[in-house]
C-alpha cells in the first residue's frame, strides 16, 4: 500500500482542513471497533485512518509532510538516509503511521473534541484529547450503552416501585420506577452499561412497558372500569367498596342508579404529561345469585301494574 495519508483518508492533497476532518469522521464512524467487534481488518484500518488524521489534522505537521521534511510516521527526513521526499512526493514507510503507543514523532495531535465523535468513542484521553497524549490508545473511551425492556404493572407506574431486571450476561439490577412513569419511558442507569476501554463504563437504558390490566383501561390520564353494584344498592343508594390502583376506597352510589351510569373518583386515575387523571367507574347492576322470592314477587307485581317506565339516563 502506498505510504500516503491523503489516500488513506480518500482526499486530495489540496483538500481543506474541513474536508479532511469530514473524511476522517465518516471513516471513523464506519470502522470503529465498537461497531465491528472482532473484525481485525476494520480495527487495523481504523488505526491507519486515525494515524493519517493525526498527521493531516495538524496544520504544522501537514505542512512539513507536504514539504518532505517528515515522513508518514512523523519522522524527520534527511537527504541521503533513505525515504527522503522532495516537495512532498515519493513513497515508502507507510505502515500504519506508527504513533499509537505514544512512541510517535514530535508534536501533539489535533483534538477530537471538535469532531463530535464522543457518542461513538467516548472522549479521548487528556492532554488536548490527543491519541498519543500520555501514551494512551485511541481506543480509550467510554463503553457502549446497553438497552433493555422492563415490563411493569399499571400500579407500579402510578405509585412507583423498585423492580429487578436481568441482562443477557447474567447481571441483575434493581430499577427504581418513578411515581407517574409513562409507557415507553426510558430510565438511564449511569455506569451500568458495557465497560470502557480505559474510560468509564457506558449506561444502561431501561425502557418501561406497562402491561395491560385486567380491571382498568387507560384513557389518556383517566382510567375506566366496570363496577358491579347490587340491585338493592342501585335502588336504595349507599356506599360500596371500589378497587383503585392504590387500594380499595368507599364510593357513594346515588339512590335509583341504573346500569351504565358513570361515577367519577377524582385523582384516582393514571398520569399524562405530569398530571393525574380520574377513575371513571361504570355501574353494572348485578342481580342476586339464586332465586330471591321477595324480589320475584315485587317484579311480578310491577309487571301486572302496567308497562315499566323507561330507564333514566
Amino acid at each position: 500500500m502506498a505510504g500516503d495519508p491523503y489516500k488513506e483518508l480518500g482526499v486530495s492533497r489540496g483538500a481543506s482542513a474541513d474536508e479532511i476532518k469530514k473524511a476522517f469522521r465518516k471513516l471513523a464512524k464506519e470502522l470503529h471497533p465498537d461497531k465491528n467487534p472482532g473484525d481485525k481488518a476494520a480495527e487495523e484500518r481504523f488505526k491507519r485512518i486515525t494515524a493519517a488524521f493525526d498527521l493531516l489534522g495538524d496544520a504544522e505537521k501537514r505542512a512539513k509532510f507536504d514539504q518532505g521534511q517528515i515522513d508518514a510516521d512523523g519522522r524527520e527526513q534527511y537527504a541521503g538516509f533513505g525515504g527522503g521526499r522532495g516537495g512532498g512526493g515519493g513513497s515508502g514507510g507507510f505502515s500504519g503511521f506508527g504513533g499509537f503507543s505514544g512512541a510517535g514523532g514530535p508534536g501533539g495531535r489535533a483534538s477530537f473534541d471538535d469532531i463530535d465523535l464522543e457518542e461513538l468513542f467516548g472522549r479521548f484521553g487528556g492532554g488536548g484529547g490527543g491519541a498519543r497524549a500520555g501514551g494512551r490508545s485511541p481506543f480509550n473511551g467510554k463503553g457502549s450503552d446497553v438497552r433493555a425492556t422492563l415490563d411493569i404493572s399499571l400500579e407500579d407506574s402510578i405509585t412507583g416501585a423498585t423492580r429487578r431486571i436481568q441482562f443477557s450476561d447474567g447481571r441483575t439490577l434493581d430499577v427504581a420506577i418513578p411515581k407517574g412513569a409513562g409507557d415507553g419511558q426510558t430510565i438511564r442507569l449511569k455506569g451500568q452499561g458495557a465497560p470502557g476501554r480505559g474510560g468509564p463504563a457506558g449506561d444502561a437504558l431501561i425502557e418501561l412497558k406497562i402491561s395491560a390490566h385486567s380491571v382498568f383501561k387507560v384513557d389518556g390520564a383517566d382510567l375506566t372500569m366496570d363496577q358491579p353494584v347490587s340491585l338493592y344498592d342501585a335502588v336504595l343508594g349507599g356506599k360500596i367498596p371500589v378497587r383503585t390502583p392504590e387500594g380499595t376506597v368507599s364510593m357513594t352510589i346515588p339512590k335509583g342508579s341504573t346500569s351504565g351510569k358513570v361515577l367519577r373518583l377524582k385523582g384516582r386515575g393514571a398520569f399524562a404529561n405530569g398530571k393525574r387523571g380520574d377513575l371513571l367507574a361504570k355501574l353494572m347492576i348485578a342481580l342476586p345469585e339464586g332465586e330471591d322470592e321477595a324480589l320475584t314477587k315485587l317484579a311480578q307485581k310491577r309487571r301486572d301494574e302496567g308497562p315499566v317506565r323507561p330507564f333514566r339516563d
